[in-house]
């Protein structure tokens, strides 16, 4: 039986259990995908071909004997390569970690397993997570599919881009400046930031100590529920992790939003959009009141200067990471990490301690705004996907560093620590998607996925899928410098 380009978990989860479809045959069509279309866009570093149909098999005799673990079992995913995997190599889009075996998984990754998904491979990055165009100078470029001259977004950039195109079921990522609400909505996915020590880092190779988040990719906001209800909890063994009890979460579209309230910032989010964007989002305010919801604006803290407090910090907590191994190995980074962890270097110590001072302010305020309401919603990337390469980009007549124009939305959201979904919420002109944040107070996870559900059943967006996704092309220019099947 042939599914679809890209299956719902709870669609493969009723073909299982009916026996019209075994965790094999869906296994082996991903892997067939991979292998046609996978070489346009280099969504993967490393293929685990082997040991994924192997871990079908089981799946698929447990399966039979009536012995499901849960909606996951059997359900084929992809992590971002910079999750520790045992006997797999872990790159962490580094020349120098090409060679890194871990002889352990991290806990995300033991989490899934005990849930019965298989891991079919580990997914590009921009070098080191450091970045958000996932343009790696050692394994090649991500490409977006839905423009391969354009960037998937970073740093997960391999895991959107695998999960827009149907080469995975659900992806894991990071986010430590936006780098899973970015890729989501410059490949037209659904991607969850949960609240910050939610999912467990342990096994996670670090970026920034007090800002990095594991989180997850996906079609439909239903399997991100499905994702995070298997993956958040505590972890004894993570100093950070929450204690907090993981609720049951919605698996299925509410009615409507009668008696919610939504806000909009009143400043900045809104502010210099790509004219598709503020169209998107306009339209996308107008889906939350069709469904009951009252839409109202909130004032919010000063963004801007949280995202340069958000960059300050980052600097110094990468350079921290990094010092010894870029002191005496600076030939192996890349250009753009080489230059962000030099300029880290510098950063004093007690600019770095008033920075933490000054967050925990932004977050009081911040938090006092979103108790206004219920959720607040804004554009995530305010510009379309970029073209691979470049460093500038013309947004309303006047040129912005990609870098900064890109991130501008989502940063100040990782001092918060607060959790996001990020949902698909229209096209640009030239048929690239937009996304949509919408942002929850402190472990809020259930009410904003109740939201993004019941938006996206009623827009539709998440629907569409790029032409190759639904395509089977064999001959490509473009090669996947670097993937590797196992």
């Amino acid at each position: 039986m042939e599914i679809s380009p890209r299956p719902g978990i709870a669609e493969l989860g009723e073909l299982y259990s009916s026996g019209a479809l075994s965790p094999v045959d869906v296994v082996q069509q991903v892997l067939d995908r991979i292998e046609r279309i996978d070489p346009a866009l280099n969504s993967y570093v490393t293929v685990t071909a082997e040991q994924a149909i192997a871990q079908a098999r089981r799946a698929e005799a447990e399966i039979r004997a009536g012995r499901m673990k849960g909606p996951l079992h059997g359900i084929p995913y992809a992590a971002k390569d910079l999750l520790d995997t045992r006997g797999i190599r872990t790159t962490v889009g580094s020349s120098l970690m090409a060679g890194n075996v871990p002889g352990r998984d991290a806990a995300v990754i033991e989490r899934l397993g005990e849930a019965g998904a298989i891991l079919i491979g580990k997914t590009g990055l921009h070098e080191w997570a450091y970045g958000i165009t996932s343009t790696n100078p050692h394994f090649g470029p991500v490409r977006n599919p839905w423009g391969t001259d354009r960037i998937p977004g970073g740093s997960s950039g391999g895991s959107a881009a695998a999960q827009a195109a149907g080469l995975c079921v659900f992806s894991l990522g990071s986010d430590t400046g936006g780098s899973i609400r970015i890729p989501a909505a410059l490949c037209g996915v659904a991607g969850l930031k949960p609240t910050f020590g939610r999912i467990s880092r342990r096994g996670a190779f670090p970026l920034g100590h007090t800002l990095d988040t594991l989180g997850h990719f996906a079609t439909s906001v239903e399997d991100l529920a499905l994702v995070y209800s298997a993956v958040a909890g505590r972890d004894p063994m993570d100093p950070v992790s929450s204690g907090r009890p993981v609720g049951t979460l919605p698996t299925h579209p509410d009615q409507g939003l009668g008696g919610s309230l939504i806000g909009v910032p009143s400043s900045f989010y809104l502010e210099n959009l790509h004219p598709d964007v503020e169209t998107a989002t306009r339209a996308a305010l107008r889906v939350f009141e069709e469904l009951g919801a009252e839409v109202r604006e909130v004032r919010v803290p000063d963004i801007r200067t949280a995202n340069s407090l958000h960059r300050l910090i980052l600097l110094a907590e990468a350079s921290s990471v990094h010092r010894r191994r870029l002191a005496g190995q600076r030939e192996h980074f890349g250009d753009d990490v080489r230059a962000l962890l030099d300029q880290g270097g510098l950063v004093l110590a007690a600019d770095y301690l008033d920075a933490q001072r000054a967050r925990r302010i932004f977050c009081r305020e911040f938090d006092a705004a979103l108790r206004q309401v219920d959720a607040l919603v804004a554009p995530a990337v305010p510009i379309p996907a970029a073209r691979i390469g470049a460093i500038e980009i013309d947004v309303n007549g006047r040129l912005e560093n990609v870098r900064l124009a890109t991130t501008r939305n989502v940063r100040a959201l990782n001092l918060t620590g607060l959790p996001v979904v990020s949902v698909p919420c229209g096209f640009h002109g030239d048929g690239l998607p937009i996304g949509l944040q919408i942002v929850g107070g402190k472990y809020d996870e259930e009410r904003i996925l109740s939201i993004g559900r019941a938006y996206e059943r009623v827009a539709g967006w998440s629907r569409r899928m790029p032409t190759i996704a639904r395509e089977s092309p064999t001959d490509n220019p473009q090669s996947a410098r670097g993937t590797h099947w196992e």
